[in-house]
């Protein structure tokens, strides 16, 4: 996960804060000495660290923190407001047009995923009832024109090509399609190169002066580091760039790029790419960002996946099976099924406080192994067996194991699992029977089956 190593660091710098109790000028000075360093290993930009670190020490060296009952918690606070700040303070939204189409040109060095993030924005947009239309501008590099009409394809979006001709042709032809055919976004995939040169940014110069795009979003790899800041930067001096899709950032990067990229060209990150899927691509919330690299968690986008992913009344018909106690196999795979729609289990779990940043990769490659394993064993089972789990006996065990490359062992932990989540909802009727008002209500689609 990005920042995991700057997560580390400065978790160690404010535990030994808080380890102080009462804090002195020199201590938060010290401390931030440590966050400088910790900024610098993770990539970013030796100015934008610097003025960080002197921003969050004038405030933290106050009379009205060093003498507070919680020096560090207020050292800390001051940490995450710098830290939303330095990435543009609020969420940065698309700017949509008063007449359709609103046109938004993708740009980028190749490799940094612009293709794939196209398909991806267009997905995006239709799932909030949008109509986009993707546009194959991309002449030069060999099958990206295939490679849009299959994103396309997957993200249930049209894609407007004409071949290897003149992009600007092409632009311009889409966009007379767009408002024939009542299509109210306009997503044009440009073509890249393996660096920034001259023969690039006029032809993206020559697309935004005969299209006049809403939107320029410069798609850039959060793993190159400092070298995707520095390419931000020319784009947004040639160009002028409105945003930035920054991707890979459920990888192993460092995250330097997402701390530095708005410092350095004043333009917001407006979207980050947060794995392969078409369905892994989040709004940019600058403090969201903040409390997941301070360990904090991220509960508001989880909560936002849930009700994105989530189906309303399948949550509901859960919720109620939980009430009265008559849950089975059907329905545990039901629920795994509908955590899978928000992400890897590793990446839900790090967005709850308390478990950000403690799931290290061994446990949640685990916990990926225990869910393939259930889900093995259910679809082993007949639908008889799923429904009514009583019926499963020894030969019938030895079947599933066998069926699913599991132990009977296996089976029957997955069995005894079951009839402890039955008696935990048990307990909680009666609960709420007594008088005790019991929540149903978001349990559906989260349950784990260990």
């Amino acid at each position: 996960m990005a920042f995991e190593g700057l997560s580390d660091k400065l978790s160690g710098v404010f535990k030994k804060l808080k380890s102080r109790g009462k804090l002195s000028e020199a201590d938060v000075k010290a401390a931030m000495r440590e966050v400088r360093m910790a900024l610098l290993e993770a990539d970013v930009n030796y100015k934008v660290a610097k003025d960080f670190v002197a921003a969050v020490t004038e405030k933290a060296v106050g009379a009205q923190v060093l003498e507070s009952l919680t020096p560090a918690q207020q050292v800390i606070k001051i940490v995450n407001e710098q830290l939303t700040e330095l990435m543009g303070g609020v969420n940065s939204r698309i700017n949509f047009s008063s007449k359709i189409p609103t046109i938004i040109m993708m740009c980028g060095l190749q490799g940094s995923g612009k293709t794939t993030h196209s398909g991806k924005l267009a997905h995006y947009f239709k799932k909030q009832g949008k109509r986009p239309l993707l546009v194959a501008c991309d002449v030069y590099r060999p099958a990206a024109i295939d490679q849009l009409k299959v994103v396309g394809e997957k993200a249930g979006v049209p894609v407007f090509e004409m071949g290897q001709i003149d992009p600007v042709t092409i632009a311009k032809k889409a966009l007379a399609h767009a408002r024939d055919h009542g299509n109210d976004f306009m997503i044009i995939d440009t073509a890249g190169r393996l660096h920034v040169d001259e023969v690039l940014m006029d032809e993206l110069k020559g697309l935004k002066a005969e299209i006049k795009p809403h939107e320029i979003l410069l798609v850039i790899d959060s793993m190159t580091g400092q070298d995707a800041v520095n390419v931000a930067g020319s784009f947004n001096e040639a160009l002028g760039i409105d945003g930035v899709i920054l991707t890979k950032l459920d990888g192993d990067t460092r995250g330097g790029a997402a701390l530095s990229v708005r410092a350095v060209t004043g333009k917001p990150i407006k979207f980050a790419g947060m794995g392969e899927k078409l369905e892994d691509l989040e709004p940019f919330h600058p403090d969201r960002m903040a409390s997941r690299i301070l360990g904090m968690g991220d509960v508001l986008t989880l909560i936002d996946k849930v009700q994105t992913e989530i189906d309303e009344k399948e949550a509901l018909k859960m919720a109620e099976k939980l009430k009265s106690s008559k849950m089975d196999f059907n329905d545990l795979k039901d629920q795994i099924l509908q955590m899978r729609k928000m992400g890897s289990l590793s990446s839900v779990l790090n967005m709850l406080p308390g478990a950000a940043g403690k799931i290290g990769d061994a446990e949640a490659e685990e916990g990926e192994k225990a869910l393939k394993v259930t889900m093995a064993i259910i679809d082993s089972m007949t639908p008889e067996e799923r429904a009514k789990p009583s019926m499963i006996s020894p030969s019938r065990k030895r079947r599933i194991a066998a069926g699913s490359g599991t132990r009977v062992e296996d089976v029957n932990r997955q069995l005894r699992q079951l009839e402890q989540m039955q008696k935990m909802m048990k307990q909680m009727g009666k609960m709420n029977k007594k008088g005790r008002r019991m929540n149903f209500g978001g349990m559906g689609g989260m349950g784990l089956p260990f």
